[in-house]
């Protein structure tokens, strides 16, 4: 965890130098590669001051008075709630009753597929923005994007039936972003149904319902027929009341909920703002996409001047469509825009790590294997794994293949994993890549044990700068030179005399050198993605057409 430091005005390189016992010479040298120059006496930005300080380990903490005027403006915001759990088991049909029962509901969304936003007035006090997920397999991601735009989950249950591996995919997702859960247990007007099946197979995951004198509210509700709906909708309102939301007046942060490209409006997104008052004509950051708000349309088609949290509105404006779950800054004037979006564009210019760095005191894990024997023997074994009083710490087992649910976990929780036989699916190590996840693949437990070992009692921080990632399509070989492989560029670019691994299935089984990189029979230095090159690859007769080649350098 990074440590604070707390201000009440910018300071100077010099300042900050004695804050943080780092000598005013490597501060510069971070601005320097930053592409900004800096005196000793010079005061910084919060912008730049925070992009620093992050280098260092710290977080900025700006305490002034315009923060102050900010808290004390603070306003009470409506709760947003996602609702989670297997496909069938009755999130939409919960919905539909709150909806039919409430003569004002307001909405926007629900196409099928794609993830529904609805505003439901309860009564005068209380309104309630719910976020309805499909339950299918592929929405993992969409559904684990969910759960960080949200403030409370409530997990659908079917009584009838088991807890779905997606229903504890969910749970996992939603107490690893820290947000209260309330378990909805469904269909309970069907005969013969054993209600406390259920709890109990939830206390096995060691999650104890109040009933059972655990901290998870519960209700026993039928979507069908609305019992113990009105009882779920308090429960609701209470758990949102203890968590006291609120929002500033100030500019707006939120989340982009879908986005869509039509010829008569161009890039559209819906989207819910979490903090600050929205107004048309601010400027949008979303990533590296941005625009300004020309138009802002309520659930009804109505247009809007502003608009305020919690709210789901449909803006025009974007210069591309962002993703689900993607994170935006509003901004006032196009100067402080600009300002904003030149850092953005820095950041962007920094080369792609990926790193492999000793825990503190703990390692954050993620197991999946084959079988249950072999999780459980796994499991066994790694836990007893303790060194220079540091431990193994397991978030998460599980059997089955990695999946993106399981990559989208390990990041929340900075964690590594580890596969016993098993494989890992093509979206996932494409998330992985991406937020620069590490995944290991082993079919010997001895070897993961060992490599365990090495990462809790490594001291360096060892990276790759990966320059990129091309397949091999045919392959043949040349006397005295070896195999040559013709190859497609997938990701980034294939340079001359980097490092170069050969995986199969995400393993690595040969690392050598990049010496011989030619297009049309001719020696270049670099090829970019989509394009055709050779490579020429020494000692080695085993390759297959279809195997990775990814070039890299060690840091």
């Amino acid at each position: 965890m990074k440590k604070k430091i707390r201000i009440f005005n910018l300071i100077t390189i010099k300042d900050l130098a004695s804050l943080t016992n780092v000598r005013k010479e490597e501060i510069i040298k971070i601005c320097s590669s930053l592409g900004i120059k800096v005196s000793v006496y010079q005061r910084l930005d919060y912008e730049l001051l925070t992009l620093v300080a992050s280098d260092l380990g710290y977080e900025v903490e700006l305490i002034d008075k315009q923060i102050i005027r900010r808290n004390q403006a603070r306003i009470s915001r409506d709760p947003v709630i996602i609702l989670l759990g297997h496909v069938d088991h009755g999130k939409t049909s919960l919905l539909d009753y709150i909806k039919r029962s409430k003569v004002n509901y307001e909405e926007y969304g629900g196409i099928t597929q794609n993830i529904g936003v609805y505003k439901v007035n309860i009564n005068k006090n209380n309104s309630l923005t719910f976020i309805d997920t499909p339950g299918h397999e592929a929405f993992l991601a969409m559904r684990y994007r969910g759960t960080q735009i949200t403030d409370l989950a409530v997990v659908v249950i079917a009584i009838d039936e088991d807890i779905m591996q997606p229903t504890n995919e969910a749970i996992n997702n939603a107490k690893a972003v820290g947000i209260p859960i309330i378990f909805a247990f469904n269909k309970i007007d069907k005969k013969n149904s054993d209600i406390d099946k259920i709890r109990r197979k939830l206390a096995e995951r060691n999650i104890l319902v109040e009933d059972w004198g655990g901290a998870y509210q519960s209700q026993e509700i039928s979507a069908k027929s609305g019992i113990g709906i009105d009882k779920l909708i308090e429960k609701i309102i209470l758990e949102a009341e203890l968590l006291d939301l609120k929002s500033s007046q100030e500019k707006a942060v939120g989340s982009i909920i879908e986005s869509s490209l039509n010829k008569e409006n161009g890039y559209t997104a819906t989207i819910i703002i979490k903090d600050g008052i929205l107004t048309l004509g601010d400027y949008l950051l979303v990533g590296e996409i941005f625009g300004k708000v020309i138009k802002i349309l309520d659930e009804r088609g109505n247009q809007l001047k502003y608009v305020r949290p919690s709210r789901p509105v449909l803006i025009f404006g974007l210069n591309g469509a962002p993703a689900t779950g993607d994170i935006f800054h509003s901004y006032k004037t196009e100067t402080e825009f600009k300002k904003r979006f030149s850092y953005k564009n820095l950041l962007k210019k920094e080369p792609d790590l990926r790193f492999e760095t000793k825990p503190s005191e703990k390692l954050n894990l993620i197991i999946k294997a084959d079988l249950n024997g072999s999780l459980e023997a796994l499991t066994e074994a790694l836990e007893k794994i303790i060194l220079n009083n540091k431990k193994i710490n397991l978030i998460y087992k599980s059997i089955g293949n990695i999946n993106e649910s399981d990559v989208l976990l390990a990041d929340t929780y900075k964690a590594m994993i580890v596969g016993f036989k098993v494989k890992i699916s093509s979206a996932a190590q494409k998330i992985a890549n991406k937020n620069k996840i590490l995944i290991k693949l082993y079919n010997i437990i001895y070897k993961i044990d060992k490599k365990l070992k090495e990462f809790l009692s490594n001291n360096s921080k060892r990276a790759e700068l990966i320059y990129g990632r091309a397949k091999i399509k045919t392959f043949f070989t040349i006397r005295k030179l070896g195999i040559v492989a013709g190859c497609i560029v997938l990701e980034g670019k294939m340079v001359i005399n980097s490092k170069l691994k050969l995986k199969r299935d995400n393993q690595s089984f040969y690392i050598g050198k990049l010496t011989s990189l030619k297009t049309f029979k001719k020696d270049v230095n670099i090829v970019k993605k989509g394009c055709e090159c050779g490579i020429n690859i020494k000692n080695i007769n085993n390759i297959k057409i279809g195997d990775i080649i990814e070039a890299y350098k060690e840091i």
